[in-house]
């Protein structure tokens, strides 16, 4: 039997926990018109392993946050990657669409990876190292999900849909066993127990600057969930595009997540985590007001459409790293909870965009309507920036 480890993991670990997290978002995407076809029901249902997921994983991370914060980020991981492999195994062989939407809820106890890695992060690390840190591991990991939707349609056209889950599960096994022998536990200090963990909360929960680093992470993923809901739609009816094709177009935003992570990386060291905020929010507003204006003035092509988009994804490279090590940094022992709870907060705001998105826009309205709601979403985000900094400007800002 293999030695379970007992040193912190090394950073190729924590990048492909945290990857095939939001890989099993989006891989599939390009295949859900296919699989209502398969089922024989209506796209909107078979939309539900979107918006269901999304709601499932707001819970969990609500839960396992304070359960690595109690027992330790290993156990805790492993127990979520078993269950995402069982799980995935299940979605494969479903045979019909409440079967699947069964297990693929399940799956959703791959958020673990991404959660409890944040958690790890800030275990080994002060905060605007773990921002530096979350950079370089969001520079890699970006590439999984602006990748995934290619990969997915392209396996789609070739093997059928069903293939996606192969290599779920071929992933969940492989990460549960790098897990087993890389990732030693990095909490040192647990919680003796859950009551004295609860009396803790209520500092970490008052505080404002968590709140504005969380509602900063969750209005700014929501644009990215925004275009997830929308952008096939946008990309079959504007441009006419295959499944492929339409993978690709879903993954242009992470080409840009992986350049500002990359500079997050580089310029976390020298400037406050709010200032990071704002540049990051400041990118993604005005690549969307640029994309809304030509929209509005019938420029309408792939490369202007999906270009402007792409700074969304800048933003949220530069946002994403420093918001993170911020919420963890208000009470470090509560880094587990801290992050599970801004997590559940993104991921919560994600399915509520993604599901007003579906439910407003239209062939006729679409391709302005779906800018015009990440605008909005990029904006509040600014908004919640610019509130830590004023706490920043008034109190100092933290170590």
């Amino acid at each position: 039997m293999m030695a379970g480890a007992r040193t912190p993991p090394r950073l190729a670990t924590l990048i492909l926990l945290t990857a095939v997290s939001v890989l099993t978002l989006n891989m599939f995407l390009p295949s859900l018109q296919n699989m209502a076809l398969e089922f024989d029901v209506d796209y909107a249902l078979v939309s539900l392993s979107v918006g269901g997921y999304l709601v499932v994983t707001a819970v969990l991370q609500l839960i396992l946050g304070p359960l690595s914060d109690r027992f330790g980020r290993r156990p805790v991981l492993l127990a979520g990657l078993a269950v995402f492999a069982v799980a995935s195994l299940g979605c494969l062989l479903a045979g019909n669409i409440w079967v699947f939407l069964g297990f693929r809820l399940l799956q959703s106890a791959v958020i673990a990876g991404a959660a409890l890695s944040r958690a790890v992060v800030r275990d080994m690390v002060p905060a605007q190292e773990a921002a530096a840190m979350l950079g370089h591991i969001g520079m890699v990991m970006a590439l999984a999900p602006m990748l995934g939707p290619s990969f997915g349609g392209l396996l789609d056209q070739l093997f059928g849909w069903r293939a996606s889950f192969v290599v779920f599960t071929l992933l969940g096994i492989g990460l549960f066993v790098l897990t087993w022998t890389d990732l030693g536990e990095t909490n040192k200090t647990p919680s003796a127990t859950f009551g004295a963990q609860f009396r803790t909360y209520p500092e970490l929960i008052r505080s404002r600057r968590f709140w504005g680093y969380s509602l900063c992470s969750a209005f700014s993923v929501g644009a990215f969930y925004s275009f997830l809901g929308g952008a096939a739609l946008v990309a079959g009816i504007e441009f006419d595009l295959s499944p492929a094709e339409v993978g690709i177009g879903i993954g242009s935003i992470t080409g840009g997540f992986a350049v500002g992570n990359f500079i997050s990386g580089r310029i976390a060291k020298r400037h406050s985590l709010a200032m990071l905020m704002i540049f990051g929010r400041i990118s993604a507003c005005a690549g969307l007001v640029v994309g809304l204006l030509l929209v509005l003035n019938d420029v309408v092509t792939v490369w202007t459409y999906f270009g402007c988009v792409v700074f969304v994804g800048l933003g949220n490279g530069l946002t994403l790293p420093a918001a993170a090590a911020g919420s963890m940094s208000v009470r470090p022992e509560l880094a587990g909870s801290a992050s599970g709870l801004s997590g559940a907060l993104m991921v919560a705001g994600g399915a509520v965009l993604t599901s007003l998105t579906s439910a407003l826009i239209s062939p006729e309205n679409g391709a302005w309507l779906l800018l015009a709601i990440m605008l909005a979403s990029a904006a509040a985000g600014l908004w919640a920036a610019l509130y830590v900094h004023r706490i920043d400007l008034r109190e100092g800002v933290p170590a």
